[in-house]
């Protein structure tokens, strides 16, 4: 199953629906956001894409009630409040906005794939977890490109590979080489 990770769109409505028809046009079949959409209105012009959206909200929250709402109202918008644990192609993902909270849930062992967002910088880690598996984290960085190149991970659950997919030219995303760290960490303590 391929996935589209987005997170940090800051209400910038034309690169998230950017990110979200290409995710689709690449064959995604999820979206899961990482948080900080902030207006309800935002989201709201994703659902045309006809994938189901996986969000939770970040810190700059916006109308928290009208998110509930417009989730309640529609059946491919999935909104859990400030974190969220679900599983899909029998994976389990936990999503939350803040990459040292993230970690926290990765070295668990509990969760194949931590997704976050918040720092607007793009990574994916491996790390040795409780259970002495592997989870993989990742951040797709910002897609509303505040302070930052507007960027998301398209995914494989099957391979668990992740791939850096950036603007480069107004509203065109394009997969772009990537110095993603893909190291193993191993647990500390």
């Amino acid at each position: 199953m391929k996935i589209g990770i987005v997170s940090d769109s800051h209400d910038n409505i034309a690169l998230l629906c950017a990110a979200v028809a290409d995710a689709k046009q690449r064959g995604a079949e999820a979206i899961l956001h990482c948080g900080d959409i902030v207006a309800p209105s935002t989201l709201g012009k994703a659902q045309q894409y006809d994938l189901p959206l996986h969000v939770i909200h970040g810190n700059n929250t916006g109308d928290l009630y009208t998110l509930a709402k417009l989730s309640h109202a529609s059946s491919n918008i999935f909104y859990y409040g400030q974190d969220a644990s679900f599983t899909l192609n029998e994976k389990r993902i936990f999503i939350v906005h803040y990459p040292h909270y993230a970690r926290a849930m990765a070295i668990t062992g509990d969760y194949d794939l931590v997704c976050c967002g918040h720092s607007h910088n793009i990574s994916v880690k491996n790390v040795i977890n409780n259970k002495g598996t592997q989870t993989t984290i990742c951040n797709p960085g910002t897609v509303g490109g505040v302070g930052a190149p507007a960027t998301y991970l398209f995914g494989d659950l099957e391979s668990m590979t992740f791939k850096l997919q950036q603007e480069i030219k107004k509203g065109e995303f394009h997969e772009q080489p990537t110095k993603i760290n893909t190291r193993i960490e191993k647990k500390e303590g």
